[in-house]
């Protein structure tokens, strides 16, 4: 059997999934991977057969997205030779992780494909969101559109969503409380996080920090490139995670059962989607960066309340239960 493993890499959380995916796909057969996107640190360890530039956002320093970066990278005319140049006939089981390259080459040559993702347990009304729906909504359905759904989340919210997946690296660690706080908020500025987390001055952070190449301190904390390794590390070793409203880092931590603070960037449906789930299950949100932070903050720091989730280890059974399900399924696109 010939899968295709199609993955975003935009962000790090769809390839830090891709690291417990990838050995189990390739118990079924010979798999090829493919990547597109340009903002992931973290990366797989077995080889691509494709690497598009595909299309992707780049994060902002006031806590958005950089407009006018994000136009910059954008190729429109690359990403539509891509899509039409890509061979995909050859494959018996298209895998998809919110990848559009693949998706719509799919689309255009009406064969199967399989969402396994986080960003696909919005195909179900069931799963929160705002009130107020917004433009994110048509991009989480079009964005990269496939014939099957394999969803995850917080919580069952259908019968095609199952909980997240937690890697064997993270299930593994040996967990410990040194008293420091981790923080991931790619989309704000290291040095406004900070001056303002310096405040805090009885509490020690580590920021890891996408725009930094190197380690260094400044009074009470420390700021450190992202890296797999010394994230699991602190991670592992904290009282609590400070991050935004993505998916992976804050399931991560609930498993490893620290706290979680997030603050789901601005204008971005899925992680506004994200952070209300969250919510729902005891985690505290803040919506914003503003003059009262350090309050929200203090605040976090002396609730000692932990959440409880149930995330079991099922991930082997779901590839096993899709690639005999989907495997040269005949279902195409109209």
């Amino acid at each position: 059997m010939k899968i295709l493993f199609a993955i975003q890499g935009t962000g790090n959380g769809h390839i830090s999934r891709a690291r417990e995916i990838v050995p189990l796909l390739q118990q079924y057969g010979e798999l090829d991977l493919l990547v597109s996107g340009t903002q992931a640190e973290v990366s797989l360890s077995q080889p691509l057969k494709y690497k598009f530039h595909g299309f992707s956002f780049v994060f902002g320093t006031s806590g958005g997205v950089d407009k006018w970066a994000t136009y910059k990278i954008m190729n429109t005319r690359r990403l539509w030779h891509d899509i039409h140049s890509l061979p995909l006939k050859q494959y018996d089981l298209i895998v998809n992780d919110f990848e559009p390259v693949s998706a719509w080459a799919c689309r255009l040559q009406k064969i199967p494909s399989v969402s396994l993702s986080h960003q696909c347990s919005f195909a179900s009304p069931k799963t929160p969101r705002p009130a107020k729906l917004s433009f994110g909504e048509w991009l989480l359905k079009y964005y990269s559109p496939t014939t099957h759904h394999i969803g995850f989340h917080f919580e069952r919210y259908d019968d095609f969503i199952h909980t997240p997946v937690i890697r064997s690296e993270i299930r593994n660690l040996e967990t410990s409380n040194l008293g420091h706080y981790t923080v991931y908020l790619p989309a704000y500025d290291d040095k406004m996080l900070t001056r303002l987390l310096k405040k805090t001055e009885r509490v020690q952070w580590h920021i890891f920090s996408k725009r930094q190449k190197t380690v260094y301190q400044e009074a009470n904390v420390r700021i450190l490139p992202v890296n797999n390794e010394s994230f699991n590390s602190s991670l592992a070793s904290c009282e609590g995670l400070l991050t935004g409203g993505g998916f992976e880092g804050p399931a991560e931590a609930l498993f490893l059962q620290k706290k979680v603070l997030m603050i789901p960037m601005k204008n971005q449906y899925e992680q506004q989607c994200n952070a209300l789930a969250a919510s729902q299950l005891g985690v505290p949100v803040i919506n914003e960066i503003d003059d009262h932070f350090i309050y929200h903050i203090n605040n976090w720091l002396n609730d000692d309340k932990k959440l409880h989730v149930n995330f079991p280890d099922e991930t082997a059974q779901i590839v096993d239960n899709m690639v005999k399900q989907y495997a040269n399924a005949d279902v195409v696109l109209s």
